[in-house]
């Protein structure tokens, strides 16, 4: 999946942008309180952007 395609579920499913890090841009969801780090890659292979989801407790693309 691409990266931007990612971001742009995450941000309609409330989740907001925290900060860059290193190698990672960090996602925050508010309303739960959790954070996730996303690779900052062109491409995220399908199982990591299911993790990326569950950890911010938002539904998988």
């Amino acid at each position: 999946m691409k990266r931007l395609d990612l971001i742009r579920h995450l941000e309609a499913h409330g989740c907001e942008f925290l900060r860059e890090g290193g190698n990672h841009t960090i996602y925050v969801n508010r309303k739960t309180r959790k954070s996730s780090a996303i690779g900052r890659h062109r491409e995220i292979i399908d199982f990591m952007a299911r993790k990326i989801c569950k950890d911010l407790e938002v539904p998988p693309p």
